[in-house]
């Protein structure tokens, strides 16, 4: 799977036959944005004015456009992953919230 940045806002990047292009979709945002295009060119450029023309529809509706993320993630597990990795935190000697923190961004960066 391809992806794009924009602004701050994630495409996944699909291939459709059929109509030989190029499809996007932002995934950060609950809002529909889609766009597509032929060359990868034409892709980012439709990719930028999408997320512009929908920027602009939230200003001139006197709306807040939703924030691509917040910061926060609620994660639930059972209590024995818990205690595995709140054990796992004070060994390392960080907080639960930075040792998480640090686990997510290294399996990111491999994904």
């Amino acid at each position: 799977m391809a992806t794009m940045e924009h602004k701050g806002f994630m495409a996944k990047i699909d291939y459709d036959a059929d109509i030989d292009s190029f499809l996007g979709c932002v995934v950060n945002v609950s809002s529909p944005i889609t766009f597509y295009g032929k060359t990868t060119a034409e892709l980012r450029e439709e990719f930028a004015r999408s997320v512009d023309a929908w920027l602009e529809v939230c200003r001139e509706r006197g709306l807040e456009p939703e924030k691509p993320y917040s910061g926060r993630l609620t994660v639930r597990m059972t209590p024995e992953i818990h205690r595995m990795i709140a054990s796992a935190a004070a060994v390392s000697g960080k907080s639960l919230n930075a040792w998480v923190v640090d686990a997510l961004k290294e399996s990111a960066a491999h994904a």
